[in-house]
């Protein structure tokens, strides 16, 4: 019986010591990686002046390897102030400040005459060397303090995605993109970064045995990989500048769980230096707060909705007539004419109206208009960013024909483009529904992050309905898009063109000449792992989606399968 309570207390001892010692451990670990910035701000205010520390959260994007690389983070540096009522000789302080840093002579003139006790100089300053040469001149009335900022390492890169921090009243927060919508997460309460070790430990510990996350501060890691977004928006500059649009927009999406690898808009801007932003420019994001009415991709989603009501299929042949008359209103196809007996594939082919109300007549106005609202149209995403809006679906709900049938081809509904590419995703992925999102963990401090997922369990289209619309637009691919000169050798791509007249801003008809041009397209289409979707607002002196934004698919799609070395599937259709 001794020995066994020997035992014990040497088996408690022993594990007293090694508790102790990992402690101990994690404590180093903390003050040296996770709290040594907070040493550093310490050490920095023994010769600058205190004040309100601005401080916040980090954002990440997440690169194929998994490695994580800052997109949004809180920069450290100094800010030159005065108070001129101490300022003996304003000439002479300006002659050796000036000799050591650029600072605006006029303004720094208006400040020093002020009768005032405090105005600021220069703000961010990150060269140590010439802080303390400023030090060191010991100026009566100079002074340097500790000056923290957001910073975008990316400059421009995922700006309207990422948004910015910008004065709320007299707080800062987050006023566009993942900065507002999770403003609540990364906008730290406490300015003391110098936060007790063990009080987190226990802080989590409770999340732990409650299951809760109350009031937590957090770091975002988002599904943006930064070599394809860099390369998404170099494409959409290109293709913008190209043909003179008033917008261009594109997003790159895995249709299999909504994790968005990039999102982008052109023009953009440099969220560092937002009040320089160009006239006209945009900082919503137009992905998700602009509806538009997308044209002739949504004959992908008709067709599907067709195979799946078994009302049709591929070999289903009608009378394209060219121009049929509804409710007294004429709908034509793009140029008019008549294609007589043909088979539905050509519908996707040559992109066919009067083929396209074929089927929506063919399946019935409500069924029809249920299976479009199944797939979101007219609701929000739930994406993770601000101000998302929803479609314009109201044509729906009409006792006319006419509404349903321009419906069918892309017309008289307007959706965001991220509603679109929800709806689009269900066509590559087995027919389910999937959220659209960019964050894929939160990280709340050293013990404690969730992980980000979206289950995709509504089921829209039977598995055989999207394995055969995968076939039939890869046929549009292989033998239509452009005579077929842009069919891949080694990969299955399905894909669709969207040429749509832009309704005019008072309601009344739409333009003859503007028009919004889409194009969507996904592949392996035997294993979808990648959904591409392109838009362009009134490109100049061209009139249809093929010949402004095939190019620019292809090029990504190459991109894509190289980058991540997908592996080809000819042939397995």
């Amino acid at each position: 019986m001794k020995k066994s309570n020997s035992l014990f207390r040497i088996k408690l001892l022993y594990a007293g010591f090694f508790l102790f010692f990992f402690i101990l451990v994690c404590q180093l670990y903390v003050i040296q990686i996770v709290k040594g910035g907070g040493y550093e701000e310490k050490a920095n205010n023994q010769y600058v002046n205190p004040q309100y520390i601005f401080n916040r959260g980090d954002i990440y994007f997440e690169d194929k390897n998994g490695k994580q690389i800052s997109a949004g983070i809180t920069r450290s540096g100094f800010q030159l102030t005065i108070n001129p009522n101490l300022i003996e000789n304003p000439k002479e302080v300006y002659a050796k400040l000036s000799a050591i840093i650029e600072i605006d002579k006029e303004d720094f003139f208006y400040r020093a005459e002020k009768d005032d006790t405090y105005e600021v100089i220069k703000k961010h300053i990150v060269d140590d060397d010439l802080s303390q040469q400023i030090k060191n001149l010991e100026l009566k009335g100079v002074f340097l303090e500790l000056d923290k900022w957001r910073f975008y390492p990316g400059d421009n890169l995922a700006s309207h995605v990422l948004g910015f921090v910008g004065y709320n009243e007299n707080s800062l927060e987050g006023i566009y993109g993942i900065e507002k919508y999770y403003n609540y997460l990364l906008n730290r309460k406490s300015k003391n970064l110098s936060i007790n070790f063990f009080a987190e430990i226990f802080l989590n510990l409770n999340d732990v045995i409650t299951g809760e996350n109350l009031e937590k501060e957090g770091d975002i890691v988002l599904t943006i990989e930064p070599t394809v977004q860099d390369y998404l928006e170099s494409v959409l500059e290109e293709t913008s500048k190209k043909w003179n649009t008033d917008l261009a927009g594109g997003i790159i999406i895995n249709p299999n769980d909504g994790e968005i690898y990039a999102m982008g808009v052109f023009p953009d801007f440099d969220p560092n230096n937002f009040s320089k932003a160009e006239k006209g420019v945009l900082f919503g994001n137009p992905l998700v707060e602009n509806v538009y009415e997308m044209g002739s991709i949504i004959k992908a989603l008709t067709i599907a909705i067709g195979l799946d009501t078994d009302v049709i299929t591929a070999e289903t042949t009608y009378n394209d007539t060219g121009t049929i008359v509804l409710n007294e209103s004429r709908i034509s196809n793009y140029d008019g004419k008549a294609r007589g007996v043909v088979p539905v594939q050509e519908i996707l082919n040559q992109s066919l109206n009067i083929g396209a109300t074929f089927v929506e007549q063919e399946v019935g106005n409500e069924l029809f208009a249920k299976y479009l609202l199944d797939l979101g149209f007219g609701e929000e995403t739930g994406i993770d960013l601000p101000n998302e809006t929803y479609g314009l679906v109201s044509n729906l709900k009409s006792s006319r024909d006419i509404e349903y049938a321009t419906a069918s081809f892309g017309q008289g509904i307007a959706m965001t483009p991220i509603e679109t590419v929800k709806a689009l995703s269900s066509l590559a992925n087995g027919g389910l529904l999937i959220t659209p999102h960019l964050t894929k963990e939160i990280k709340y401090g050293v013990m404690s992050s969730d992980k980000i997922y979206h289950a995709s369990d509504k089921r829209i289209f039977k598995e055989e309905t999207s394995k055969e619309i995968s076939r039939m637009l890869s046929v549009v691919v292989d033998e239509a898009l452009l005579g077929g000169t842009v069919k891949s050798d080694d990969y299955n791509i399905a894909a669709k063109t969207g040429t749509a007249q832009i309704a005019k801003e008072d309601g009344r008809g739409y333009y003859e000449d503007k028009y919004l041009h889409s194009f969507f397209g996904y592949f392996p289409a035997t294993k979808p792992e990648f959904l591409i979707f392109l838009y362009i607002i009134d490109p100049k002196e061209v009139k249809y989606a093929s010949h402004t934004l095939t190019n620019p698919f292809m090029d990504i799609f190459k991109f894509l399968s190289n980058y991540y070395e997908v592996v080809p599937d000819k042939n397995k259709l």
